[in-house]
């Protein structure tokens, strides 16, 4: 059996190490897969059966540690490389690019570019085009900028697996976290104000997120992430704002890792503390994602975001901002995406809301954090005519439920798995 080694730095949290778990997952009995990664610490996934390798060289807090880090990484990859005699080594993400292209030992390099911000340092693009035997993306929109920017035609891409039977089954499980005591329970409250006392609203409606209750007391508007710039939830807290004037019982949850220390005071400064729960992370968050009416993506860059498809398997309304990779290929249908490529050949975003067949896109959105109250941008208010539009009426909140399910079929675990397997397979038969 050919021997797979696939490369991650870590498998805390994020799409793309969920794509390599899953990866491994649907390649057994395929091939011969081994997950190596830099650091064990704070592991967020199932990996019982797998075979993982830690090389223990974890991420460093400085420059200079990260410049130290390189050699030490590189030299005991190529030293497992050596021994082990891999056909192939996939690696997700930049910083496990590097090391796999510095550590070839005879076996066929695959590197993987899955964001735009990967495409956003041109030397290194052109480090890994050069070094690779192929390079994989999750992106259309990426092989194509490859191609017309890099002139690299040695590129595929593949969407990410998206288990839907499994998704739904976890969304009717209630969280099992090892330490789901009351205390954890009381975390998914609202923001506290000055007084530490949380607001009766979003407390009843945090803590019965998870038995339906939410939905009682309004419409639940759901985003999840971690607290990082690329994911542009200070526009979703903004925009929401401007939704409670127009619906007073609207909610908003986001869930994700992170202090979200900024999006706490921007609640609290614009006055919606009572209608914003930040629950922090969740092993499982399908339970509470099934509870609400209405997922909005307001991330500036994505691959190809999981959290997007997750809510369209639960059969959820999307709302996505048309960040350059990921968002148009999921909710607009293969002639809306040529159209608009047609008409906007550099991949810039629509510039109104755009109701696509499985969802609706609103233009991107500035990526400089803004936590300032005041400053409510035109693209914070068209997020929020967007989200009214869906809110206000049953019948297109209907329809696109349905038509996100419809979409969130089409990825599924098989199809990704014959798929690789026929890109791994290409490789090895091409010429060196």
């Amino acid at each position: 059996m050919k021997k797979l080694l696939l490369m991650v730095p870590m498998l805390h949290q994020g799409g793309f190490e969920r794509v390599c778990v899953k990866t491994a997952r649907v390649l057994e009995g395929k091939w011969d897969v081994t997950i190596l990664i830099f650091s064990d610490k704070d592991i967020n996934y199932d990996v019982s059966g797998l075979r993982v390798i830690n090389i223990d060289v974890p991420a460093a807090g400085n420059a200079a540690g990260r410049v130290m880090n390189l050699p030490k990484r590189i030299a005991k990859v190529r030293a497992i490389k050596k021994k082990e005699k891999f056909d192939i080594a996939y690696s997700f993400g930049s910083s496990a690019n590097l090391v796999n292209v510095f550590s070839r030992e005879g076996e066929k390099v695959v590197t993987g570019l899955r964001c735009q911000t990967d495409l956003e340092s041109p030397n290194q693009v052109r480090l890994f085009c050069r070094r690779s035997d192929e390079v994989l993306s999750c992106s259309r929109e990426i092989v194509r900028q490859l191609e017309k920017d890099f002139s690299y035609k040695r590129s595929e891409y593949i969407y990410n697996p998206l288990d839907v039977d499994d998704i739904r089954a976890k969304s009717e499980e209630m969280e099992k976290e090892k330490d789901a005591s009351a205390a954890e329970k009381a975390e998914f409250t609202s923001i506290s104000d000055e007084s530490g006392t949380s607001a009766h609203a979003v407390g009843e409606a945090g803590s019965n997120i998870a038995n339906k209750a939410t939905n009682s007391h309004g419409h639940l508007i759901f985003g999840m992430g971690r607290d990082d710039r690329i994911k542009g939830f200070w526009h979703l807290i903004k925009a929401f704002s401007l939704v409670k004037k127009e619906i007073p019982d609207a909610r908003l949850c986001i869930m994700g890792a992170g202090s979200f220390d900024g999006a706490k005071k921007l609640a609290s400064d614009l006055g919606i503390a009572d209608a914003v729960a930040l629950p922090g992370v969740r092993k499982n968050p399908f339970p509470y994602l099934a509870q609400c009416d209405l997922f909005v993506l307001p991330s500036n860059h994505e691959g190809f975001p999981n959290a997007l498809l997750e809510a369209m398997a639960l059969s959820k309304p999307v709302i996505a901002a048309d960040c350059k990779t990921g968002p148009k290929e999921i909710v607009l249908s293969d002639d809306e995406y040529e159209k608009l490529i047609a008409e906007k050949p550099d991949g810039s975003s629509v510039s109104d809301i755009t109701e696509g067949e499985y969802g609706v896109l609103v233009p991107d959105m500035c990526e400089e954090p803004d936590y300032e109250a005041a400053n409510i941008t035109d693209e914070d208010r068209m997020l929020a005519a967007a989200i009214i539009a869906m809110l206000s009426d049953d019948r297109k909140l209907a329809h696109y439920a349905e038509k996100a399910g419809e979409r969130a079929a089409a990825y599924s675990p098989a199809c990704y798995a014959d798929s690789l397997s026929d890109i791994l397979d290409g490789i090895l038969k091409s010429e060196e």
